[in-house]
């Protein structure tokens, strides 16, 4: 029963490690196919059409029968879950994707577990009792997370390895500077809003889950409406028809890729991992998407790894531990005084 049990608690672990690694190999391909001229709003479309095509079948047979009724404030709950978990949330992102970098991007998304603990202790949805070690932890871990991208993202530092850099002359480099100036800082805001959008969305799925709890057709009705969200947009702004044809190799494999894994796979880990322990638990695996990155950019892009990446990684790890100490702390409590409530109740009724 310990092993079973030993096991059950890592499972949550486990899906949030796959969902970093889908999500760093999604992140190179999106990139790619962004520089390929992908428009946003019809791969956020595309993509979610994918997702619940792919998805639609599954939740139809797996919860058929304990599938509860959608009401008017479900649907309300999925509606908002749509547009700011996936319509918001991807284009904000693929917008600061593209005026950015890759490294950069998931960088600064390794925001969202601060906006996100910080958001849920504001809504009395996190515990906050700073007397407590694992009220502490939690504020430590946060902070040291916090303090490991900020090294990340103002500190590069010598590099570590030495791959062969291309070489650009100062005349292009100062042109490409002034003009991609407002871009990057247009990028940056965006990938900020996408932090926000994605630690709101944590949180509303905490309340879907509890009140529509099928995980497989929640996520595929999520997708379904944030297709059409993102179809009436594209239809609003894109007059041409020719931007929904995929013609590239590179545009098809993404938007099948994306979708399959990046959504349909990768929201469901997501919705589960809300699901057994909470938003805070999940947003706080983000950072690790960052170390995957680091490693594709090594061995499949050629970019070499600087000394403030590796202490940006090793500080937003520590920091990662810590706040799940005090998250696990704090489930070990809360167990404990269910259990003695219960002791209780089974003695007055004797």
């Amino acid at each position: 029963m310990w092993g079973m049990a030993h096991i059950d608690e890592w499972k949550p672990v486990i899906a949030m490690l796959v969902f970093d690694l889908i999500s760093a190999a999604t992140t190179a391909l999106i990139k790619k196919a962004l520089e390929e001229g992908l428009d946003r709003l019809v791969l956020i479309t595309l993509r979610q059409l994918v997702a619940t095509v792919f998805l639609a079948p599954i939740a139809y047979f797996k919860e058929r029968s304990t599938r509860p009724k959608l009401t008017l404030e479900i649907l309300v709950y999925l509606f908002f879950s749509a547009a700011f978990g996936a319509a918001l949330s991807q284009y904000t992102f693929f917008y600061g994707l593209q005026y950015t970098t890759a490294t950069f991007a998931i960088t600064f998304t390794n925001m969202a577990p601060v906006l996100t603990f910080l958001i849920a202790v504001v809504l009395r949805v996190e515990s906050l009792n700073m007397k407590s070690n694992a009220g502490v932890a939690k504020i430590v871990g946060t902070l040291m997370s916090f303090a490991g991208v900020m090294l990340l993202t103002l500190y590069k530092g010598v590099a570590l390895t030495h791959q062969a850099e291309p070489s650009v002359s100062p005349g292009h480099h100062a042109a490409a500077a002034e003009s991609g100036k407002k871009s990057w800082t247009l990028g940056t805001v965006a990938l900020l809003a996408n932090c926000l959008c994605f630690s709101f969305w944590l949180l509303l799925q905490s309340r879907l889950t509890k009140k529509y709890p099928a995980l497989y057709s929640s996520t595929a009705y999520m997708f379904l409406i944030s297709s059409l969200q993102g179809g009436g947009l594209t239809a609003a702004i894109q007059r041409r028809a020719s931007v929904w044809v995929l013609t590239r190799p590179m545009e098809i494999v993404t938007v099948l890729y994306t979708g399959i894994l990046g959504s349909g796979v990768g929201y469901v880990l997501m919705t589960w991992c809300v699901e057994k322990r909470g938003p805070v638990f999940t947003s706080a695996f983000i950072p690790v998407i960052q170390i995957m990155v680091a490693m594709i950019d090594f061995f499949f892009l050629h970019e070499n790894i600087y000394l403030g990446s590796v202490l940006g990684s090793m500080l937003m790890i520590l920091g990662l531990y810590i706040l799940l100490w005090g998250k696990k702390r704090d489930a070990s409590v809360a167990s404990a005084k269910e259990e003695d409530e219960e002791d209780k109740e089974m003695q007055v009724k004797s």
